[in-house]
């Protein structure tokens, strides 16, 4: 990446119910250090970033664990968003399929400038504690801050964790997939519309 800029943001958001920040950066190595005082949101960010190759470090503190969550996605997404710039030579679309056990998960993603997300984890009432529809919660509000068409599909699965972890590393692949350089393109916007 020599004499390009830096793919990197800072993780910023205070409201009168949350704080948080930290920073990201999308041509890391998988390093995150993350700290929202929920555990297994705190293995999902880790994981995300693992697999994503984002460095990340991210501290959240906040009033209820429902507004903390959806207001991490939003931060993280603004990052993203952020940290890819006007999005030029990026490979703009990334796909994954990965298992994880006896859980297999598919995720897509189009880096397209258009905040979307559909979503089918198949997830019941918790994981670890941890409410279902509070991982949906978190990756709308990923889609729609970081500008990026997002779907997850869980393909089959019946541990919580392993579905989860598994619609988790997929979008991780599909991301870094999305976010990487493509060489034949390189200062151009990957849209016939000239902009994303």
């Amino acid at each position: 990446m020599s004499g390009e800029r830096a793919r990197r943001a800072k993780i910023e958001r205070r409201t009168l119910e949350v704080s948080i920040s930290g920073d990201l950066d999308i041509d890391g190595s998988g390093r995150a250090k993350v700290s929202t005082g929920i555990p297994f949101f705190d293995h999902m960010l880790s994981t995300l970033a693992k697999h994503a190759l984002f460095d990340l470090e991210l501290t959240a503190k906040g009033d209820l664990e429902h507004h903390l969550i959806e207001e991490v996605g939003i931060a993280l997404g603004s990052a993203i968003d952020a940290a890819l710039g006007d999005r030029r030579g990026i490979r703009r679309f990334g796909s994954a399929l990965i298992p994880m056990d006896e859980s297999l998960a598919s995720a897509a993603v189009d880096l397209s400038g258009r905040g979307f997300a559909r979503l089918s984890l198949g997830l019941r009432d918790s994981v670890e504690g941890f409410r279902a529809e509070w991982l949906e919660h978190f990756l709308r509000s990923l889609a729609m801050s970081s500008r990026a068409t997002i779907h997850v599909n869980l393909v089959y699965g019946s541990d919580e964790h392993h579905k989860a972890e598994s619609s988790i590393k997929a979008l991780a692949r599909a991301l870094r997939d999305a976010v990487s350089m493509d060489w034949r393109i390189p200062g151009e916007i990957p849209s016939v519309k000239g902009g994303l």
